[in-house]
């Protein structure tokens, strides 16, 4: 259960509104980067989180906090909308240039809202769920948790240098505090679960001796004149302190892949029924031929 007590989590104010600002706006409400993203990640992963209940509280916490976000990202949107030119008649009165602003505007903030957000992205794509990872292994989803923050901190910090609105850039470095807070939380709750070295590689319930352990550490280079770009991933101990890094050209270890000819009734032509390939009387005198073997 939920509850609202109608109030935001922090003030939100525009001194002066910019209808191009709230499209880029948009970005931060339904973009991959953006809130809605991370609030549906945290949640899906609480309700399917197993184990330790704190770990189901902490993300239910935080997946509530980011409505909240949405909810403040929401108003900023509806508060730079306000004045919005509503016709090209009135925008080009306005600016001889000719609507520069208005068709800088997401159109359906004007025909669809009513001068509102919209839960999609800068573009006007609709938020769709795609990149919302709830794996059920709380170490994997951890570090997912970790990447959202840190792309989303990314997206915010550049909104606040687009923006000389100082209320926008006070909003903006609260969530930006937030994102901080955030990217250390998840980090946190790895090493509460064993720490890096002993979550490393997930899932570590799969006992690695039984995966194929020569290749378990050997970083492959691919480029055609053989060189291998030297690093930290390239030699020395490993991350999780269970191997050493190597490094080895790639090389092919398959043969080329053979299909079996296609079916008959699989609705391919008659040249894929047959190995070779050929048409006319042969390929068909094959196909015959070894449709009866």
């Amino acid at each position: 259960m939920f509850y609202t007590d109608g109030q935001l989590q922090y003030p939100v104010r525009v001194e002066r509104p910019n209808p191009v600002f709230a499209r880029a706006l948009q970005q931060a409400i339904g973009g991959v980067e953006g809130e809605i993203r991370v609030a549906m990640q945290y949640m899906f992963q609480a309700f399917g989180a197993r184990g330790p209940s704190k770990y189901r509280d902490m993300l239910l916490n935080t997946a509530t906090e980011e409505l909240g976000h949405i909810e403040m990202l929401a108003t900023a949107v509806a508060l730079n909308l306000e004045n919005a030119p509503l016709s090209f008649q009135e925008e080009v009165s306005a600016d001889p240039i000719g609507g520069a602003i208005l068709n800088g505007v997401d159109m359906r903030q004007i025909l669809s809202t009513g001068l509102a957000a919209l839960p999609s992205d800068a573009n006007g794509v609709p938020f769709d769920a795609s990149h919302v990872y709830a794996s059920g292994n709380l170490a994997a989803d951890m570090y997912a948790n970790v990447t959202a923050e840190s792309s989303g901190r990314v997206l915010a910090v550049r909104l606040y240098n687009m923006t000389d609105d100082p209320g926008m850039k006070d909003m903006l470095s609260f969530l930006i505090a937030r994102d901080t807070m955030h990217q250390q939380q998840w980090l946190a709750a790895i090493e509460d679960m064993g720490g890096e070295a002993m979550n490393l590689p997930i899932p570590n319930s799969f006992p690695q001796s039984q995966e194929a352990q020569e290749f378990s550490y050997a970083y492959f280079g691919h480029m055609t004149d053989g060189t291998i770009p030297q690093g930290r991933w390239s030699e020395g101990p490993s991350m999780d302190g269970k191997g050493t890094f190597s490094s080895q050209v790639s090389k092919p270890m398959g043969g080329k892949p053979s299909l079996a000819p296609a079916r008959p009734d699989g609705g391919g032509q008659v040249q894929q029924t047959s190995k070779s390939g050929a048409g006319g009387l042969l390929g068909q005198i094959e196909g015959a031929i070894e449709r009866n073997i």
